[in-house]
C-alpha cells in the first residue's frame, strides 16, 4: 500500500525526457520523505516494492513482463492468489503489484500468465569500488538540450539491467 499510495504514476518521457529511465529505491524513498510523494512508472514501483520486501526480510524479485515491470515475493503457503509461480523449480512466489489502485497481493494479470517473464532476485551482495578509467568527462543532457551527447533509450535500458545485475541473480519463471 505504501508504494502504491506514495508514488504517482508518471511516464519516464514526461518526467525525465527519456522513453525509459529507472530510479533506484533510495531516490524514491528520499523524495517521498522530503515531499510526501514521488513520481515514477512501473519499474520504479517494482524496484521500490522489491527493496521494501527485501528490507522486511522476505525474498523478492523484480519481474519484467511484456511492456511492464512488477515484483515477486517468496510467500510459500499464501492462499489469496490467482497464481503461484515457480522460479527454477522453487514454488511459492506470488505477484506483487504497486501500480493501480485495486491490485491486491497475489493477483497476477491474466495477460502475463503464460508470457515469457524475466526475473531478477534482489540480493545482498557487496559492491566493490572500481577506479574510473583515465578519460575526459562527458556531459550528458536530456533530449532538447543544446549541448552534450544524446544517449539512446536502448543504452539506458542496458544500463538499468546492468545495475540490477549487481543486486540479483537471473532466474527463470514457470507459471
Amino acid at each position: 500500500v505504501f508504494a502504491r499510495d506514495k508514488v504517482r504514476y508518471t511516464p519516464d518521457e514526461d518526467q525525465f525526457g527519456f522513453p525509459e529511465f529507472a530510479q533506484n529505491a533510495d531516490e524514491l524513498a528520499t523524495t517521498i520523505k522530503d515531499e510526501g510523494f514521488a513520481s515514477g512508472d512501473c519499474e520504479d514501483y517494482a524496484i521500490l516494492l522489491a527493496v521494501m520486501y527485501k528490507g522486511a526480510g522476505f525474498r523478492s524479485a523484480i519481474v519484467l513482463a511484456p511492456n511492464h515491470a512488477a515484483t515477486l515475493v517468496q510467500l510459500p503457503g499464501y492462499k489469496k492468489t490467482n497464481r503461484i509461480l515457480s522460479i527454477d523449480g522453487e514454488s511459492g512466489w506470488v505477484w506483487a503489484e504497486a501500480t493501480g489502485g485495486n491490485n491486491h497481493l497475489g493477483w497476477m494479470p491474466e495477460r502475463f500468465i503464460g508470457a515469457e517473464l524475466g526475473v531478477y532476485e534482489v540480493e545482498d551482495k557487496a559492491i566493490t569500488e572500481v577506479e574510473p578509467p583515465d578519460k575526459p568527462v562527458t556531459t550528458i543532457t536530456p533530449r532538447g538540450g543544446s549541448s552534450g551527447i544524446h544517449i539512446s533509450p536502448f543504452f539506458s535500458v542496458i544500463a538499468m539491467m546492468w545495475l540490477l545485475s549487481l543486486f540479483r541473480r537471473r532466474r527463470r519463471v514457470r507459471n
